[in-house]
C-alpha cells in the first residue's frame, strides 16, 4: 500500500513538473489566497466626452460617475489607434501594436482573416491564468475570428461574445468556441453579457480572477434592450450609454455583495474615440483619426482603500499601461523577454506623479503619426480630414449587418452628427500643438518652437527605427 501511494505522489509530482516547465518562466507565479482581482470594463467607440464625469451634458451615466467619484479619473489617457483592433491587441500585450502585427482590424466579410494576436504574444488572459487566476473574457474580441486566435486559445477559461465588430458579417455568439446564436439579436447582447458576468463573479468569488469585458456599445448599429429603448431622452446613443452604464452598475454592487470590493481593481476606458452621435468633449476630430478627439478616451480605476476617492490626475497614460499595471498589482512579474512599452500607472491614481512616460505614440494602419510628450503633440503624418454630410431623410447604414440586429434603423446616428470639433488650422505633416493651452488643436504652433519639433521628431524616429517595414498590401476598410 505504501509503494502504490508513493508512485502515485512521484507521477502527481511528475506531471505538476511538467506542466510548470510549460509556463514561460518570465511569469509563471502562482495565485493565492487574498491576490487581488481585476476587472477591465472596456467599452466600444465610447467617446472622450461621453460620461457625464468627463462633462456631457444630457447623457446619463450615475454608476460610471460614481465609480469615478470612489476612484480615480485620468483625463489625459489615449489608445495607441484610432479604431478597435490594434487598440485591444495594446491592451491585452502592453505593446504598441506593431509589435504583434495587429495593425489593422480582422473583418470577414472584406477577406481580412490573416490578422490576429500571435501565438507568440503574451496576453493579460494567459499571464493570469498561468498563475492560477480564473479568467473570463466577454464581448467583442476582435484579435482574430480564425480558430487559432479564439480567446479561449490565448488566457481564457471562458468566452462568450463576438469575435468582431457588430457590423460586420455574420454577426455571430460564441460561448467558448461554439456559435450559440445566429442571427444575432443586438438589443439584448449588453443584458445577456452583463448576466454572464454576473455568473462568472459569483462562480469564482473564492478564486482570484481576471474579468475583461469588452462590451458591444455604442459601436454602430446602436442598440438596446426593451428596458432601455427611449428612456434615455438622448437618442438612440443616449440609451445605448445608459444601458453600458447599468451594466457596470450591475458589476460593480455584485463585487460589492460579494464582498470583494477591497480585493478587486477595476478599470473602465474605451477602445478609441467615438462615431457619429457621441461626443469627443470638445476635441478635434473622430474615430478613424488621430487627432485628439480619435485617440484620447476615457480612463477610471477604482480599488477601495488603495486608491483615494476622486483623485483627478492629468498626466499622459496609454491603454499599455493597463497590462503593466494590473500585473503589478497583482504581485505578478512583468514579461522580460521581449519589449512591453506600457508602464505601471498605480502612482497616477493615488498622487500627483508625473507620467512615466517620456513620449506616447499613435498609430494609423501600419504608420507612427503622432507622438505626445508633456503638453506638446507633434503630427508627423496628417491625421485625416473630417468625413461628415448633410443630413438627409431618411438615412440607414449601408454597413448595415445581416439578421434581427437593428431594433431602429432610422434612428441611427447621422454623419451629420459629427462628434468632434471641425475647425483649426489645415491639416498637414509636422504639426505642432500645445496641448494645455489648445486641447482641441486648433493652433499649429510648429513654425514658433521649431526647437520642440525636432525633439518629439527624434523620439518619434526612435520609435519608427523599431517598427517593420510596412507591406505593400492594403486591408480593404479599417472601420471597426
Amino acid at each position: 500500500m505504501k509503494l502504490k501511494l508513493s508512485f502515485l505522489r512521484y507521477i502527481t509530482l511528475l506531471v505538476m513538473a511538467v506542466l510548470m516547465a510549460a509556463v514561460p518562466s518570465s511569469f509563471a507565479a502562482q495565485a493565492t489566497p487574498g491576490r487581488p482581482n481585476v476587472i477591465i470594463l472596456f467599452a466600444d467607440d465610447l467617446g472622450w466626452g461621453d460620461l457625464g464625469c468627463y462633462g456631457h451634458p444630457a447623457f446619463k451615466t450615475p454608476n460610471l460617475d460614481r465609480l469615478a467619484r470612489e476612484g480615480a479619473r485620468l483625463t489625459n489617457f489615449y489608445s495607441t489607434c484610432p479604431y478597435c483592433a490594434p487598440s485591444r491587441a495594446a491592451l491585452l500585450t502592453g505593446r504598441y501594436q506593431f509589435r504583434s502585427g495587429v495593425t489593422g482590424n480582422p473583418a470577414p466579410d472584406a477577406g481580412i482573416n490573416d490578422i490576429g494576436i500571435p501565438a507568440s504574444e503574451i496576453t493579460l488572459g494567459e499571464a493570469f491564468q498561468s498563475a492560477g487566476y480564473r479568467t473570463c473574457a466577454i464581448g467583442k474580441w476582435h484579435l482574430g475570428h480564425k480558430p487559432e486566435f479564439y480567446p479561449t486559445r490565448h488566457g481564457f477559461d471562458e468566452y462568450l461574445g463576438i469575435l468582431y465588430s457588430n457590423d460586420m458579417r455574420p454577426v455571430q455568439l460564441l460561448d467558448g468556441e461554439k456559435v450559440v446564436e445566429y442571427p444575432v439579436v443586438q438589443a439584448t447582447l449588453t443584458k445577456r453579457y452583463t448576466e454572464r458576468a454576473l455568473s462568472f463573479l459569483e462562480r469564482n468569488k473564492g478564486k482570484p480572477f481576471f474579468l475583461y469585458v469588452p462590451g458591444v456599445m455604442p459601436h454602430k448599429p446602436l442598440a438596446a434592450s426593451e428596458a432601455f429603448y427611449k428612456k434615455s431622452g438622448a437618442g438612440l446613443y443616449g440609451n445605448a450609454v445608459a444601458e453600458l452604464d447599468w451594466s457596470v452598475g450591475q458589476i460593480l454592487a455584485k463585487v460589492k455583495e460579494l464582498g470583494l470590493d477591497d480585493q478587486t481593481l477595476v478599470f473602465f476606458s474605451s477602445d478609441n474615440g467615438p462615431w457619429y452621435g457621441g461626443s469627443t468633449g470638445g476635441l478635434r476630430g473622430m474615430k478613424g483619426n488621430t487627432w485628439e478627439g480619435g485617440i484620447r478616451v476615457p480612463l477610471i480605476a477604482r480599488w477601495p482603500g488603495k486608491i483615494p476617492a476622486g483623485h483627478i490626475s492629468h498626466e499622459p497614460a496609454a491603454l499599455i499601461d493597463l497590462f503593466v499595471t494590473s500585473l503589478t498589482v497583482a504581485g505578478l512579474p512583468v514579461p522580460k523577454d521581449r519589449v512591453i512599452d506600457g508602464k505601471d500607472l498605480f502612482a497616477l491614481f493615488t498622487s500627483n506623479s508625473k507620467s512615466p512616460h517620456q513620449a506616447l505614440f499613435s498609430l494609423q494602419g501600419p504608420r507612427l503619426n503622432t507622438v505626445r510628450s508633456g503638453k506638446w503633440k507633434l503630427h508627423v503624418l496628417p491625421p485625416g480630414k473630417p468625413r461628415t454630410m448633410q443630413r438627409e431623410e431618411p438615412w440607414t447604414d449601408p454597413r448595415a449587418p445581416d439578421g434581427v440586429t437593428i431594433l431602429a434603423p432610422y434612428e441611427q446616428a447621422h454623419p451629420s452628427q459629427y462628434p468632434g470639433v471641425l475647425t483649426g488650422d489645415e491639416t498637414k505633416e509636422m504639426s505642432l500643438f500645445d496641448l494645455e493651452a489648445d486641447p482641441a488643436e486648433q493652433h499649429d504652433l510648429a513654425k514658433q518652437h521649431p526647437e520642440t519639433v525636432k525633439q518629439l521628431k527624434d523620439l518619434y524616429d526612435e520609435t519608427q527605427s523599431q517598427m517593420p517595414a510596412p507591406t505593400t498590401r492594403k486591408p480593404k476598410r479599417n472601420a471597426g
